[in-house]
């Protein structure tokens, strides 16, 4: 472990104690939210990005580890094993090198080399290797009757040798990286079906430089046969590498060996690098497009809340009509109907009628529009009614997924699927979070090719961000459902199914101490998740905070010292800021935990969410048709990609604010100027009706206040301005 936490500390640049207590603290059983938050001390204070860092680095060297294990046990089998080589492979610090190492013993299919191998020519290769042989076409007939077959299969071998040997690969393959090209072609007879690649017919960058999204475009074309890709230096450079390691002089051997060598470049080593390679661009591709989604969907599920009021939810439409539903303070359908305000019913008196009553005989006290088909329509219609309350509209993206899934059925078995999702629409306008963690994070619409990227990774970093937002937020445990309980640290699916259960039989909890009577919620689970679950209206007030049940103690002793009771000491300004943290300080407690205690006192159970603000789109557009060059437009930012900003202005088609538009300043990263949700002012600079493109610009006097960028993982630098072929994105207006 000392080892590991000494690679990791020197890789990611962090405090060796702090990485070395992370890992302990995993092998424990701890998530990184808990970590985060109540092991301050033990981390030296490294936030949820750090630790998640320690965590993957932690889970690639313990795959390097095996793979090492697997490749000497594999060579030990054949004999072959020697110290020199296990010492090299147990030193190896990458998977690539391991592979060098193992591969001269890998078992094979038959070969060129192995052919000539059989007719018995690895003396005469050996010779040619050696560079002393002179005579060589004696030296050939020795062999075979035939010189040029015998020097041919001579040259088979060598170029095999040296397509395996170590330092030569890793030579060549800092030449891939360092000099390597990415050139893309149309594929032959596909010009007219791939003209959503024609940026790319023609195109070629170094590999150096090629942002993630390009890459993965290109990747996208070539896997639907539209596009042609080679990844590779320049084959006289590359070849040259070689010689300089293998060919000496002038001879005879000379000659033979720049004949291998030119054969071992083109037909083994830069098929096998240039796959190799793209895996690579892949891997870092699809690394940057999962930081992307993560970041976007970080900022959805962390919208600001409505809260707790009854909604009149709307999910819009024409021909079959809006379907209505009204929902109380919790979430819970009180009743459904459907109206028909649009064309071609055009019933509005009706409809007015209908939704004027509902308000009135449930009190309720918001109204949420979806934004799909006939959305600013119903939002018209609803505002022209004058109800006194505020009229929103909602992304209900995903709510189609929700309303068709296993969890919407279980929810409501007796409606379907169009008041199912009125509901979600109506629900995540209350609280984003808690209604999104029931939909895949995928459908969610704020990902660049998600598609595309490696859907194991992308699962596993989207739901890190989940799991972050859950316990950043904290969950009410009387009435989370069991999808957003499952998120909760330490607690996973079947626990919640387990807390539900205990719910329904039970009744509702009235202390964090009841969730150890949960069926398999033991010491270790209770810890995890114990300061993440809100119990409001417990006896202990603290259960409804983020204090953990393990520092109890040091609270009720501060009160204690005071004179006064838990409840007034929360209460009590005066009172909190009289207290002196270093006399709690134990073995157990520091100071950072103390700090948190009373940031947690001061506002306890506090929502981390930014206070609800209502929006409204500019009345004057509702259509593509009604947009005007020069206009300047409220919107909404619903995705942030690397090229760029999706911007809602309310005319069912998403506007593209290239990055090169974001702001008076270079921006080399549009999330350093926006999120998604962000409300921004945007200007009309190009609208393109045929092929349903609308361009967007953020400079000049569109009046935004640029944001301080959040702390976040460093990402690539690269950014192309001027880069036509990024416009792509818009082809359908939106990318998925």
């Amino acid at each position: 472990m000392e080892k590991t936490a000494n690679a990791i500390s020197k890789a990611l640049g962090l405090p060796l104690k702090g990485v070395e207590n992370v890992l302990a603290l995993f092998e424990e059983g701890a998530t990184v939210p808990f970590i985060a938050r109540y092991r301050k001390e033990r981390t030296g204070g490294l936030d949820e990005v750090a630790i998640a860092q320690v965590r993957d680095a932690w889970e690639k060297l313990q795959e390097l580890e095996k793979r090492k294990e697997s490749v000497l046990k594999a060579i030990d089998e054949q004999g072959l094993l020697t110290a020199e080589l296990k010492k090299a492979i147990l030193e190896a610090k990458t998977l690539a090198k391991v592979e060098d190492l193992y591969l001269p013993f890998k078992k094979k299919r038959r070969t060129k080399a192995t052919i000539a191998k059989e007719k018995g020519l690895q003396p005469l290769a050996d010779l040619i290797f050696s560079g002393k042989g002179v005579g060589l076409s004696q030296e050939a007939k020795k062999h075979l009757a035939d010189v040029e077959e015998a020097l041919e299969g001579a040259r088979h071998i060598i170029a095999e040798q040296i397509s395996e040997d170590a330092e030569c690969r890793e030579k060549l393959r800092k030449v891939f990286r360092r000099k390597g090209e990415v050139a893309c072609k149309v594929a032959r007879g596909k010009k007219e079906d791939a003209s959503k690649y024609q940026d790319y017919f023609d195109w070629n960058e170094p590999i150096s430089k090629a942002p993630s999204h390009r890459l993965l475009a290109m990747f996208r074309g070539e896997n639907e046969g539209m596009l042609s890709l080679n990844i590779a230096p320049d084959a006289d450079e590359a070849v040259h590498v070689l010689d300089d390691q293998f060919v000496k002089g002038n001879g005879e051997c000379a000659k033979q060996l720049k004949l291998a060598t030119d054969d071992a470049y083109k037909r083994l080593l830069k098929p096998s690098l240039e796959n190799e390679m793209r895996a690579e661009l892949k891997k870092k591709a699809d690394e940057e497009a999962i930081r992307v989604f993560s970041e976007n969907l970080r900022e959805l599920l962390l919208a600001s809340p409505l809260g707790e009021k009854s909604i009149l939810a709307l999910d819009p439409g024409f021909r079959t009509g809006c379907k209505l539903v009204c929902l109380d303070k919790q979430g819970n359908l009180l009743t459904n109907t459907a109206i028909y305000p649009n064309e071609p019913q055009n019933e509005v008196a009706k409809a007015g009628a209908v939704v004027k009553d509902l308000v009135k005989k449930y009190g309720l006290e918001a109204v949420a529009v979806g934004n799909g088909t006939a959305g600013r329509e119903t939002e018209r219609f609803v505002k022209n009614l004058d109800l006194g309350i505020p009229v929103i509209v909602v992304n209900e993206s995903g709510a189609s997924i929700y309303s068709a899934s296993e969890v919407a059925r279980e929810e409501f078995p007796d409606y379907d699927v169009t008041v199912r999702g009125a509901v979600s629409i109506g629900r995540r306008l209350v609280d984003p979070l808690a209604e999104l963690v029931k939909i895949d994070p995928k459908s969610i619409g704020v990902g660049q090719y998600q598609h595309d990227v490696d859907q194991s990774s992308l699962k596993k970093g989207l739901d890190d961000v989940v799991m972050s937002c859950v316990n950043k937020v904290g969950v009410e445990v009387n009435t989370a459902s069991k999808q957003l309980l499952a998120y909760v640290s330490g607690v996973g699916p079947k626990m919640a199914e387990n807390i539900i259960q205990y719910r329904k039989e039970n009744g509702p909890f009235t202390s964090r101490a009841q969730l150890k009577k949960v069926k398999g919620l033991g010491p270790k689970a209770f810890e995890q998740s114990a300061g993440f679950l809100r119990i409001r209206g417990a006896k202990n007030p603290l259960d409804a905070s983020a204090v953990h049940p393990e520092s109890y103690e040091a609270v009720k002793k501060m009160a204690s010292d005071l004179g006064t009771t838990i409840a007034k000491l929360m209460e009590d300004s005066a009172l909190r800021k009289s207290i002196d943290l270093n006399r709690y300080v134990t073995d157990s407690i520091g100071i950072p935990t103390l700090k948190d205690i009373l940031d947690e006192l001061e506002k306890p159970g506090r929502d981390p969410r930014e206070a609800f603000e209502v929006f409204s789109f500019d009345d004057s557009v509702h259509h593509p048709e009604d947009l005007k060059i020069g206009m300047q437009l409220p919107g909404i930012v619903t995705n942030v990609t690397k090229f760029g900003a999706f911007v809602d202005v309310g005319v069912h088609q998403d506007g593209l604010v290239h990055i090169s538009q974001l702001a008076d300043r270079f921006v080399s990263d549009p999330n350093e100027v926006v999120k998604v949700g962000q409300k921004v002012n945007v200007i009309v600079t190009e609208v393109d009706l045929a092929r349903k493109r609308i361009a967007l610009s953020m400079k000049g006097n569109a009046g935004n206040q640029v944001q301080t960028p959040k702390k976040r993982v460093k990402s690539e630098k690269t950014s192309d301005t001027n880069d036509l072929a990024d416009k792509l994105a818009m082809l359908k207006g939106k990318f998925s």
